[in-house]
């Protein structure tokens, strides 16, 4: 399929649903966009912006909007769906009877499934078959920079090599680089624990701790990441690229990152609650904590950091005391 012939039904008008739906578009590919809120998709209509989430930010005359979710996935040729994952099992309910049984589908949602802990291919194989092409789309990248055409890198992962190459080839252009993979799972861990680790860093840096500190939990994260990940069956390739250490470099250092700026709240002395509110976005790390927390202790697999940052978010720890027991750890060889 030609980058040119890739008609596109987006789900979700979030910044990143936003910025994918513009990428496609400015390939010259026809744009459908669905989202919940019906007055935020009239108003983007109208005013050609999406000034909820990347104000200033004009939409490509290839992007139409499609208040009915209904005909948005029936006639849809390939379904990209770029909601919270808590929202993500809803999604595949509602559109399971109306799609097509060829129509791929892909996704740029990141984390587990919330109460069973699955990772979302499992997921959305057990609930649509085997026999469709699917994909992640993943890796550094923040929506508003790539709508400024600033120079990004991601990564499409699917295990149809096929779809993974025309979907890349839809996004791909002069300032958005896009590589494939075959590692679905390696892709989908990195997206997911980077999250988790972000926080940690945002209470690290709100509490004074300073450079060397954040550079120990990013090298120390990727330490857990990659145990995880191996377990699981993962490359050690995958967490070593852009899925893996690139999205846990940009997540962990820039302000853009919610999750980081839900740890900078919690670092000032806001409880998490009250940090959830003044981000006012979903921050996907609270609930990757709780999912990765409890896969990581159903396989055996030693992960301080998130361990720390799941009772600072469900248990009331306080971030100091989580900061002195990482600390008083057991010194031990680094390899």
């Amino acid at each position: 399929m030609s980058k040119h012939l890739f008609p596109t039904t987006v789900i979700g008008t979030g910044a990143w649903a936003t910025a994918l739906a513009i990428a496609i578009a400015r390939n010259g590919n026809e744009v459908q966009l669905w989202g919940r809120n019906t007055q935020h998709l009239y108003d983007m209509r109208i005013t050609r912006s999406n000034d909820l989430y990347l104000p200033g930010m004009r939409l490509p005359d290839e992007i139409k909007f499609e208040p009915n979710f209904n005909d948005a996935i029936t006639l849809a040729r390939h379904v990209l769906i770029s909601v919270p994952s808590v929202a993500f099992v809803e999604i595949l309910k509602k559109a399971k009877p109306l799609l097509a049984d060829k129509t791929p589908l892909s996704w740029s949602t990141k984390g587990l499934t919330p109460k069973t802990g699955d990772f979302l291919l499992d997921t959305a194989t057990t609930m649509l078959g085997t026999s469709r092409n699917l994909a992640v789309i993943s890796g550094p990248s923040f929506a508003a920079e790539v709508v400024k055409n600033l120079p990004t890198a991601i990564i499409v992962a699917s295990q149809s090599k096929i779809f993974a190459q025309d979907l890349a080839s839809a996004l791909h252009s002069s300032t958005l680089r896009v590589y494939t993979t075959d590692d679905v799972l390696g892709v989908q861990i990195g997206g997911t624990v980077k999250n988790v680790l972000a926080i940690s860093t945002g209470i690290s840096d709100s509490l004074g701790y300073g450079a060397n500190a954040r550079a120990a939990l990013i090298t120390r994260g990727i330490a857990e990441t990659l145990r995880f990940a191996t377990r699981l069956g993962a490359r050690i390739k995958t967490i070593s690229g852009l899925s893996g250490v690139g999205d846990l470099i940009l997540t962990c250092t820039d302000n853009q990152s919610r999750n980081r700026q839900l740890g900078l709240a919690i670092g000032r002395g806001l409880t998490v609650s009250e940090a959830i509110t003044e981000v006012g976005k979903t921050v996907e790390g609270i609930y990757a904590a709780r999912e990765v927390f409890k896969r990581a202790r159903e396989i055996g697999v030693e992960m301080p950091i998130i361990e720390q940052i799941y009772k600072i978010l469900f248990e009331g720890n306080d971030p100091r005391k989580s900061v002195q027991t990482l600390l008083h750890r057991e010194q031990k060889s680094e390899i």
